[in-house]
């Protein structure tokens, strides 16, 4: 019984780290170099607005209310 709880456990952790590889695998591309060579410049104050606009947008939201509160 003990075996078949560790075949079990050992086939658990190998799909695991297939599926993680996997993911992995797909992000090592990264952001695309510019033609001449150099990283592409991110623009962080962009970032920055869109990121504060939507927690703007998000706040303005009313809560709800549960039923039991009315």
């Amino acid at each position: 019984m003990r075996a078949l709880g560790l075949i079990g456990l050992v086939l658990a952790l190998v799909i695991a780290g297939v599926l993680v590889k996997k993911q992995m695998g797909g992000m090592a591309g990264g952001a695309p170099a510019a033609p001449d060579g150099r990283a592409p410049v991110s623009q962080p104050r962009q970032v920055q607005q869109q990121f504060q606009q939507s927690l703007d947008a998000a706040m303005q939201q009313p809560r709800p209310v549960p039923d039991d509160a009315k």
